[in-house]
């Protein structure tokens, strides 16, 4: 190994990261500081293993990781290594941090995604622990009461924004859970292509919630005249299976430009009113 004229070895002169240090660096200060960091690192690493060593029923629920991403190499049996594996270790974990959810249908797309996009385990049960208890509270817990409450704010923003379209749903007794509690259950995942997805995601995690309901409004805004052909209840069903597909949503930078334009002003305010409506409508209904 290189040897500098210090004696030092060469590779000691770089960080674990593979920076360069500078030659006034203070390593003694530095390995103290390491040796009590070391605790915590420590504690951090016990912490994560209980996580996923914990013993009760979130193992036993965990019955759609081998249905995760069937068409993703690295998700198959025979991929060295394969993410199943990690997509376990994540839900596991979360289910035992955030009992009061455990695990839900759809958890398994989004922590998949994360793991695609983090390649590591922490980060992504982080990330995922962002999503189901700041961003989107109540989307994955058992009455999924914020779930439903965002679907019905949806149908009530499409009437102040696309009013054509609500009074169709209205006319055919369209239910929206039907056509679009998917776009919010999986975050639009296997709805939009994967670059579109990631850039609304990126998007999410910096503005919050709101986005969805920009994305959701823009696909029925942009294709309005389309799904007014529809002339019955199934019609309108299979016309919002089409419009999540095209060139449209597949050039993602304009995609995400028109998100921005095409529903006008919607701020947290009015989303955050309609909220409170739409929960307590459903809360009467029982």
């Amino acid at each position: 190994m290189a040897r500098r004229e210090d004696g030092r070895d060469w590779a000691y002169r770089v960080d674990p990261y593979g920076f360069e240090r500078p030659e006034d660096f203070d390593y003694a200060s530095y390995e103290a500081f390491f040796s009590r960091y070391l605790v915590v690192l420590t504690r951090r690493a016990i912490k994560w293993s209980k996580l996923l060593k914990g013993n009760n029923s979130i193992q036993k629920s965990l019955k759609d990781i081998n249905r995760t991403f069937p068409d993703n190499v690295k998700f198959r049996t025979t991929a060295d290594p394969c993410l199943q594996h990690a997509l376990y270790n994540v839900l596991v974990a979360y289910g035992h941090h955030n009992k009061a959810v455990g695990y839900c249908q759809g958890m398994n797309f989004i922590a998949g995604y994360l793991i695609l996009i983090t390649k590591n385990e922490e980060e992504s049960f982080w990330l995922l622990d962002a999503l189901i208890g700041r961003i989107l509270p109540d989307y994955y817990s058992p009455a999924m009461l914020g779930l439903k409450t965002d679907q019905e704010v949806l149908g009530e923003l499409v009437k102040m924004k696309v009013p054509a379209v609500a009074e169709l749903m209205e006319r055919h007794g369209v239910m929206w859970t039907l056509v679009v509690s998917r776009w919010f259950i999986c975050l639009f995942i296997d709805i939009l292509p994967v670059e579109t997805v990631l850039r609304i995601w990126d998007c999410l995690f910096y503005e919050g919630s709101k986005i969805i309901f920009r994305v959701a409004l823009t696909l029925i805004k942009q294709n309005q005249a389309f799904i007014l052909e529809a002339t019955n209840f199934p019609d309108i069903c299979d016309k919002f299976k089409q419009i999540t597909k095209g060139t449209f949503v597949t050039e993602c930078h304009s995609f995400m430009q028109k998100i921005f334009t095409d529903p006008g002003s919607l701020s947290m305010a009015t989303i955050n009113k309609l909220r409170e409506t739409c929960r307590e409508k459903l809360l009467s209904q029982g």
